[in-house]
C-alpha cells in the first residue's frame, strides 16, 4: 500500500504532459463532490431540524398521549373524567415522565377597541392547566410579560396568549380580556393577560390560551355544586330561600339542617339570629337503593338587629320587589329593613362545588419520543383487561391524533433519500469521469509503469488513492461551506417560511456531528468503491502503445 500512496501523492504534485487538460476536469469533479456534500449535509439538517421543531411543537401543545373518557375522539371536547385513585396504577412506567391533569374549554375572545381592531371576535380554546404543570415549552417562546402562576390558594384570573391572538385583538401585556363562554346560558368572564408567546404553529398559536384549571373546571359545570338566593319577592309576606343547584345528573338531593329532603326550598321569617346549611347530592339513575352521597354544602348566615318585637311588613322597592341595600360588590351580602326599622342582615357563602374532582383527561410525557407507540399500547391492553377501566377510560398516542402532520413529516424521510442518492450518484459521475481524464493523460506513465514489472491492481490503486485525496479535499471544503450555511441559518434565520403552510415562520436547522461524520465517510467509502470500475481502463493499456502515446 506504500508504493501506490506514494506515487499517487507524486503525481498530484507533478507537471505532466496533458495537465493542463485535465485540471478544469478535475477540479469540475472536486467542486462537484462538494456541492453535492453541502447539498446533503443541509438536506440532512433542515429535514432532521424541521421534523423536530414540528414535532417539539405538537407535543409541547399537548402531550405524548392522552387518557380520555371511552368512545372520545378529542381531549378538547371530551366528557370529564372523574380523577380517581385507580388509574394511579396505569402512570407506573420507569419510561414516564411527568403526568398531568388539565382541562379545556371552547370561548370567544371579544377584541380590546372593538371601533379599532379589524377583528372583533375571535374563537379560542382555553387550556387548563395546574401549578405543578410544566409551563417550559410557552417559557421558551415567550415574548412579552410573564408566565402566570397557578400555584396559589385563590384562583389565578391569568392567562397566556398568544402573539397571534393579541394582534388580531388588540390585546397588550395587563390587558383586561373579556372572554364568552357557553354553559346553561351565555357566561362573561374576565381576565387579565399575563404574558404572550409566539411558538410560529400558526394552527395552535390562534386558538390556544393557556388558564388557571380550576377556573375552567368551574365553566365546564362539572360535578355539582350548590348555592342559596334568596327571591326578591314574598310569598304571604315571608321570604323564598332557594338551593341553586349547577352541574349533576339533573337529580339532586338535598339535606338541609341535617334534614334530608328532595325540596329544594323553603318559605321563612327570621325572628332570630339564623344560620341555615344544605348540602345536595346526586341520587344514582342506575341504582335508586344506593345511599347518597353529599358532596357539597352552602350556608346563609341571617344576623337579626330588632327594635320593635313582632313580624312587620318588609321594605319595598317602587316594584313591589324587596328592598336590598348590599354591603359589597359580590351581591351575596346585604340588608333589609321593616316598617319598624328592624334591620336583617344576610350572608351568603356558596358551595366549592367537587368540579376540581373532573379533568377533560390526562396527559402523559415519555422521556423517549420513540418509547410512545409501544408504552401506549402497553396501556391499552392493560387498560382492555381490566373490567372496569375498559368500560370507562381509552388511551390514544400524539401519533394517532395528531397522524395527518407525523405521516407528513416521514414523508420527508424518502424525500432526503431520493436527494442523497441523486447528489452522491451525480458526484460518482463527475468523479469517474476525472478518473477516466488522469488515466488518459498519463497513459505514457501506465506503460511505463508496466514495462517495469507493475501488475494492473498496483496502478489502479495508485489512481484510486488519487481520486480519494481528491474526494477528502472536495468534503473539506463541502463541510466549511455546508456546516457554515448552517450555522448562519440556525443563528440568523435568513430564509424565512410562511408559518400558515409551514407550521414555522423560519426555516430550521438541527447540526448532529455524528450524521456529519457517517455522511462525509458514506460519500467517501460510496464514491471510491465505484472508482474501481472506472480503474480497470488501465487493463486495457498496451504497455507497447501506450509508452509511444503522445
Amino acid at each position: 500500500m506504500k508504493t501506490p500512496y506514494f506515487i499517487a501523492r507524486k503525481l498530484l504534485k507533478k507537471e505532466s504532459n496533458g495537465k493542463t487538460v485535465s485540471r478544469p476536469i478535475v477540479q469540475i469533479a472536486v467542486i462537484t463532490i462538494a456541492l453535492a456534500l453541502i447539498v446533503n449535509l443541509i438536506t440532512i439538517s433542515v429535514v432532521i431540524g424541521f421534523q423536530q421543531e414540528v414535532r417539539n411543537k405538537v407535543v409541547g401543545f399537548g402531550a405524548h398521549a392522552v387518557i380520555t373518557k371511552l368512545g372520545e375522539n378529542s381531549i378538547m371536547e371530551s366528557t370529564p373524567v372523574h380523577k380517581d385513585i385507580k388509574y394511579q396504577m396505569l402512570f407506573q412506567s420507569p419510561k414516564l415522565k411527568r403526568v398531568d391533569g388539565v382541562a379545556y374549554k371552547a370561548g370567544i375572545l371579544q377584541a380590546e377597541n372593538t371601533a379599532t381592531d379589524k377583528k372583533e371576535i375571535q374563537g379560542v380554546v382555553f387550556k387548563g392547566v395546574d401549578g405543578d404543570y410544566d409551563l417550559s415549552f410557552f417559557k421558551q417562546h415567550l415574548t412579552e410579560g410573564k408566565i402566570p402562576s397557578f400555584k396559589s390558594g385563590t384562583i389565578s384570573e391569568e392567562v397566556l396568549i398568544s402573539k397571534r391572538i393579541a394582534t388580531d385583538l388588540g390585546y397588550k401585556v395587563g390587558d383586561v380580556l373579556r372572554a364568552y363562554f357557553v354553559k346553561n346560558k351565555p357566561v362573561k368572564k374576565i381576565y387579565t393577560v399575563a404574558g404572550i408567546y409566539n411558538t410560529g404553529f400558526e394552527d395552535l398559536d390562534k386558538k390556544m390560551i393557556i388558564s388557571d384549571i380550576r377556573n375552567i373546571q368551574k365553566l365546564n359545570d362539572w360535578g355539582i355544586q350548590v348555592a342559596l338566593r334568596m327571591d326578591d319577592s314574598l310569598v304571604q309576606g315571608n321570604l323564598v330561600l332557594k338551593a341553586e343547584v349547577t352541574g349533576g345528573n339533573g337529580f339532586p338531593r338535598f339535606s338541609w339542617n341535617g334534614q334530608n329532603g328532595n325540596y329544594k326550598g323553603f318559605y321563612f321569617f327570621p325572628e332570630t339570629d339564623t344560620v341555615i346549611q344544605v348540602r345536595v347530592g346526586e341520587q344514582s339513575l342506575a341504582n335508586f337503593s344506593e345511599e347518597i352521597k353529599y358532596v357539597d354544602s352552602a350556608q346563609l348566615t341571617v344576623k337579626v338587629n330588632r327594635k320593635v318585637p313582632g313580624h312587620f311588613p318588609l321594605a319595598k322597592n317602587g316594584d313591589g320587589t324587596v328592598k336590598k341595600e348590599f354591603l359589597d360588590e359580590t351581591g351575596l351580602h346585604y340588608f333589609i329593613t321593616d316598617e319598624q326599622g328592624n334591620q336583617f342582615t344576610f350572608r351568603f357563602t356558596d358551595g366549592v362545588g367537587n368540579a376540581h374532582q373532573f379533568i377533560s383527561g390526562y396527559e402523559l410525557v415519555y422521556n423517549d419520543f420513540n418509547s410512545i407507540q409501544p408504552e401506549v399500547e402497553s396501556l391499552r391492553k392493560e387498560i382492555l383487561v381490566s373490567p372496569e377501566l375498559s368500560q370507562e377510560i381509552g388511551i390514544s398516542s400524539i401519533l394517532d391524533n395528531q397522524s395527518d402532520i407525523f405521516n407528513w413529516l416521514s414523508f420527508l424521510d424518502i424525500n432526503v433519500w431520493i436527494i442523497l442518492i441523486l447528489m452522491v450518484f451525480i458526484g460518482i459521475i463527475n468523479m469517474s469521469s476525472a478518473l477516466l481524464v488522469m488515466i488518459l493523460v498519463r497513459t505514457n506513465f501506465i506503460g511505463l509503469m508496466k514495462a517495469m514489472g507493475a501488475n494492473n491492481w498496483l496502478i489502479q490503486k495508485t489512481f484510486i488513492i488519487q481520486a480519494a485525496f481528491l474526494i477528502v479535499r472536495a468534503l473539506i471544503w463541502g463541510n466549511i461551506i455546508g456546516v457554515g450555511l448552517a450555522f448562519l441559518q440556525e443563528k440568523f434565520h435568513l430564509i424565512r417560511l410562511n408559518p400558515e403552510v409551514y407550521y414555522l415562520d423560519a426555516v430550521p436547522i438541527q447540526l448532529n456531528v455524528l450524521h456529519i461524520i457517517l455522511l462525509n465517510i458514506a460519500t467517501l467509502v460510496i464514491c471510491i468503491v465505484a472508482l474501481l470500475i472506472p480503474s480497470r481502463f488501465v487493463a486495457k493499456i498496451s504497455p507497447v502503445k501506450s509508452i509511444k502515446f503522445n
